[in-house]
């Protein structure tokens, strides 16, 4: 069989840097001489795809969700979206990285990772569903 030593569902890996305290946002998969570990999106260009569910400090193990097509998940929102926005990784900023936002429309390359299947608002947990585009230019 080769499929054999596959999962389903949440994974347990450790950080790359500390992840206390940010549950609900997005992470993306890296490696320390080839072991993975997770950490936060440091471009908005960056495959974050994987939902944070338990965060920890750097080196210890923490609960992450794989983005699946199948799942809504809640993600939290930098600014506002309505139902059917797509989503993309909000601006690395001090506190955003991980938190998405609606597709902007300033010229520039963004990754979708999900549509919104909810109007939401700054701060708030908005359910979504993932659907990875992949990079989309605005000019």
């Amino acid at each position: 069989m080769s499929q054999s030593n596959t999962r389903v569902g949440d994974l347990t890996l450790p950080a790359s840097e500390n992840l206390t305290d940010k549950e609900d946002l997005l992470v993306m998969l890296t490696h320390t001489n080839g072991a993975p570990q997770v950490k936060l999106p440091a471009a908005i260009t960056d495959a974050a795809l994987y939902l944070l569910v338990d965060g920890a400090a750097a080196g210890k193990n923490v609960a992450v969700r794989p983005l699946d097509q199948n799942r809504n998940m809640r993600i939290r929102l930098k600014g506002t979206c309505n139902p059917g926005d797509t989503l993309v990784l909000a601006a690395i900023a001090e506190g955003d990285a991980g938190k998405v936002r609606a597709l902007p429309a300033a010229a520039g390359t963004y990754r979708a990772l999900l549509t919104a299947e909810e109007t939401g608002v700054d701060g708030q947990l908005v359910k979504c569903r993932p659907n990875p585009l992949g990079l989309i230019t605005v000019t």
